[in-house]
């Protein structure tokens, strides 16, 4: 199993930017789909980013063109750059693999408030 440690985080104003990273732990890290989660207050877990073993990304309509999502297998990392931030981007973020076989880390929060 990989083990998960999200953060960078934070408030920002609309149109600003978040990096987000993940930290993965487990030799087989490089062996996994890995993806960006989020969540809303009340509402159910969603996959917003998707980075393959080589490093091909697929995103969901609402979040494209703005995140981009990568991997450093050398470093077990997964990062999440999120740019042109809106306030229905407030969630809070989890990385895991796809499908999600991880336990799940206490992900970071993101806020964009004026």
């Amino acid at each position: 199993q990989v083990q998960l440690v999200e953060s960078g985080g934070g408030l920002v104003q609309p149109g600003g930017s978040l990096r987000l990273s993940c930290a993965a732990s487990g030799s087989i890290f490089s062996m996994y789909l890995m993806g960006w989660y989020c969540q809303a207050p009340g509402k159910q877990r969603e996959l917003v980013a998707t980075v393959t073993i080589s490093g091909g990304t697929q995103y969901v309509d609402s979040v494209k063109g703005r995140f981009t999502i990568s991997r450093d297998n050398a470093k077990n990392m997964v990062y999440l750059q999120m740019n042109s931030l809106k306030p229905d981007d407030k969630d809070i973020y989890y990385c895991n693999t796809i499908p999600a076989i991880s336990t799940w880390g206490q992900g970071t929060q993101g806020t964009v408030s004026t």
